[in-house]
């Protein structure tokens, strides 16, 4: 990278600060630390994630944007595209290039385009639709597919109380 690459503000996109994006805040957990990164995420309105507070984390790999950001959930969710460790699994997240089971096509996957904006837009469409069709947590995805408004909207709703609960801690 060229010497006048200031890391400061290519983390912090400008855009971000102009025209913050509806339904999350970021910033540095620490400011020492520009790669490691704390999300809110509220709960998208007439979801069942709705007035959730939804904490987790982004780990930037030292060579970003070539590739792809770590996100994982610290308040624990119940959803078919986050791990029981709370590991987000979405295309925008995976390693560029061709997928080798041919499930995503490469534009899907991480582009070095992505930013912070791009990769929050994309869980909370997520939260919003989750992909039954490719689970990280395959429980998860049986009960929505299956008992959508049974157990699997008890699940949610209690990691929504727990989450109001936990939100400022």
């Amino acid at each position: 990278m060229p010497k006048s690459f200031d890391k400061k503000k290519f983390f912090f996109s400008t855009e971000l600060n102009k025209n913050p994006v509806e339904g999350f805040s970021a910033g540095l957990i620490d400011d020492n630390d520009l790669y490691r990164w704390e999300v809110l995420i509220i709960g998208p309105p007439d979801t069942l994630y709705e007035g959730g507070v939804f904490k987790a984390h982004l780990t930037f790999p030292k060579d970003y944007p070539l590739r792809p950001p770590k996100m994982k959930f610290i308040t624990e969710i119940w959803h078919p595209n986050v791990d029981k460790n709370g590991d987000v699994c979405i295309s925008i997240l995976h390693e560029p290039g061709e997928d080798k089971y041919g499930y995503e096509k490469p534009e899907e996957r991480w582009l070095p385009i992505h930013t912070v904006e791009t990769i929050m837009i994309s869980v909370i469409s997520m939260l919003a639709d989750p992909n039954g069709d490719s689970p990280a947590n395959v429980d998860a995805a049986k009960e929505w597919r299956e008992d959508r408004n049974g157990e699997f909207k008890r699940k949610v709703a209690r990691c929504v109380r727990k989450s109001q609960e936990t939100a400022f801690e």
